[in-house]
């Protein structure tokens, strides 16, 4: 039970950053282990309220967390531990615990994670410049950085770097506003304001921040409405002087469908890019992250890893989590055939989750302003159906599913009418460079989300 118990406190340790520190001591702190037998794992809770909300809201996370762990998929079960009051004191915690959320989790970011600090950045050769840069703002020496722009593919520590401007300037200035939020999570938060008619609480949110840390700007390429949004928001924080600092997969001028005025404004201030880690930076990401779980890596087992995972951060953490696994399951200490295995496992499990039609459906959606239920419907609006062919296009492009399972997800449309749209799309991409230029942004937020 020892070794269970350890494996679930680092499962535990997981979550623990990446949900608010309200939602993890309520939810999952809680969490006792009872049996890991094969693939099956049960957990205890003290009533059957917890049971259900842990469940119905965070079983998928620990599912994924103990693969990640273990290396293959869990069936996950959790049993009740009833305290001697019953009822009545059940009744009574869960009114504490809503009381309890509702208090604490409007205000806290989902995003909560103390650990991504300066202090726990690896700086290398890549990334020593955008490093220094995001230092230099988060201690208001801003000068010329304003807006400071970062970029650099997927996994190369740009959402770290943002996270640690928070926690320092949260730290050394409690009194600032600094928000953090992403590109997709904006334009969501902004259509939600016009449906609901609270533009003005929108605005207020947004243009009264200190700091605005928007990662993931490329996810408002080719939305019109949500870019003029974000314009505004831009000219009133820079011309009070409030800091912004925005993140991307590249720089302003590949991203097709942003507009001129925008692009012109994210150049204004400095450009910074992260490239891929060298091989000493990758050493020592290694060496970091296993301290930090407390256990020690012979040298021929961190170069075999360092040399063979150059991807991704994330793809070296996993390794060392999996590391930290053996040991506790299986009490052997690392090797290099063992860390074989766990790159192969990490690699198979590193391949991109499959795209689904409803995806594609909600990113077309949130470019053109059109709801989803419009986009699946049989309305004959020229806006909705330029969307909708659009979306059917992209859905062949992306998925390659067959005419017949294209057409069940639009109102179960015949294989002619999907040929139609089809047509339609390719007209469009051989004569309308604009309106290509938005269905291949679309394609590649997408296929990088």
């Amino acid at each position: 039970m020892t070794r269970f118990s350890d494996l679930l406190e680092i499962v535990k340790a997981g979550l623990e950053s990446e949900l608010s520190p309200t939602a993890y001591s309520l939810w999952i702190a809680p969490l006792k282990p009872i049996k890991l037998k094969d693939s099956e794992i049960v957990l205890s809770l003290n009533n059957e309220f917890q049971k259900d909300i842990v469940m119905s809201k965070y079983s998928r996370r620990l599912c994924k967390s103990f693969k990640d762990v273990l290396g293959f998929e869990v069936k996950l079960s959790i049993v009740v531990e009833e305290d001697e009051e019953g009822e009545k004191k059940k009744s009574k915690e869960k009114k504490e615990i809503e009381n309890l959320e509702n208090i604490n989790l409007s205000s806290i970011n989902e995003l909560e994670n103390y650990p991504y600090t300066f202090k726990t950045f690896i700086v290398g050769s890549s990334n020593t410049f955008a490093y220094a840069a995001c230092k230099a703002v988060s201690q208001n020496q801003t000068g010329a950085y304003n807006p400071l722009f970062i970029y650099g593919p997927s996994g190369m520590g740009k959402t770290h770097l943002l996270l640690a401007i928070r926690h320092e300037v949260m730290k050394n200035k409690p009194n600032l506003n600094v928000l953090y939020i992403n590109g997709e999570s904006f334009t969501n938060e902004f259509i939600s304001a016009i449906e609901q008619e609270r533009t003005r609480e929108f605005h207020e949110k947004y243009r009264k921040v200190d700091y605005l840390l928007m990662d993931d700007i490329q996810f408002l390429a080719g939305k019109t409405q949500t870019q003029e949004e974000f314009f505004y928001t831009f000219n009133d924080l820079h011309q009070i002087g409030k800091q912004i600092v925005l993140t991307s997969d590249r720089p302003p001028k590949e991203i097709k469908t942003l507009e001129d005025r925008l692009r012109t404004r994210f150049e204004w201030g400095l450009l910074a890019d992260i490239a891929p880690s060298d091989y000493e930076t990758r050493v020592a990401i290694i060496r970091r992250k296993s301290e930090m779980l407390n256990i020690k890596i012979p040298n021929d087992v961190v170069s075999y890893i360092a040399k063979n995972l150059k991807n991704n951060i994330r793809q070296l953490e996993g390794a060392v989590k999996k590391i930290k696994a053996f040991l506790l399951l299986a009490n052997s200490p690392p090797t290099v055939t063992m860390a074989h295995s766990i790159i192969k496992d990490i690699l198979n499990d590193d391949q991109p989750t499959p795209i689904t039609i409803e995806k594609i459906i909600g990113e077309v959606s949130r470019t053109f302003n059109i709801s989803e239920k419009d986009i699946k419907s049989t309305k004959r609006q020229s806006k909705i159906s330029k969307a909708r062919h659009i979306a059917i296009y992209i859905v062949r492009e992306i998925t390659q599913a067959s005419y017949e399972e294209i057409g069940k997800s639009f109102s179960n449309r015949d294989h002619s009418t999907i040929t139609h749209s089809l047509k339609q799309v390719d007209s469009i991409m051989q004569n309308e460079p604009k309106q290509k230029e938005i269905i291949e942004d679309i394609i590649k937020n997408i296929r990088d989300r």
